[in-house]
């Protein structure tokens, strides 16, 4: 699964997984107003914490927790990810500044980014993805409402604004 840079060095493939701070009124604010605050923090502790350990476990690649808010990032959440996996910052700006800010920021090589909303992703999803990625430049996960689930980058090459200009959480 690992690959090469062009000097020969080895590349991790990366899981990046976004997520926000598991507490009342930040996360799942929509599920929230039928459900209240509380239980949908709850029910979000418990989604990403069984996706984390699922994925995170995997030896195939290094998954990276992307937090927000940035203050988040510092807080011990080691209840609900594990303590060993990698935190960095989402950042500011819509989805696609912040994805496109993360496929910059970290080392070169295959990356893998997903959400916290995606209970359905294995093992298997993944290393097909990263797989896909020896030969393409590009993988998504297309989703049944249009949108998708994943979207990776090979990272061989830059590839500057690829998300700019989209319209995010439309009906387009």
């Amino acid at each position: 699964m690992n690959g090469k840079s062009r000097d020969g060095a080895r590349w991790m493939p990366r899981l990046v997984m976004m997520v926000k701070a598991p507490k009342a009124g930040r996360a799942k604010t929509r599920l929230a107003r039928d459900i209240g605050k509380a239980r949908a923090a709850g029910f979000y502790r418990h989604a990403t914490a069984t996706l984390t350990n699922r994925l995170g476990a995997d030896r195939r690649w290094e998954m990276v927790l992307a937090i927000d808010p940035p203050a988040a990032l510092h807080q011990d959440w080691s209840s609900v990810w594990p303590a060993h996996l990698p935190r960095v910052p989402q950042g500011g700006g819509d989805l696609g500044a912040r994805m496109g800010r993360l496929f910059a920021a970290l080392p070169p090589g295959p990356m893998v980014i997903i959400g916290s909303d995606s209970p359905h992703v294995s093992t298997d999803l993944i290393a097909d993805a990263f797989a896909r990625l020896r030969h393409d430049d590009v993988v998504i996960g297309p989703a049944p409402d249009g949108g998708y689930w994943l979207i990776g980058l090979r990272r061989v090459r830059a590839a500057p604004d690829l998300f700019a200009g989209v319209r995010w959480s439309t009906e387009h």
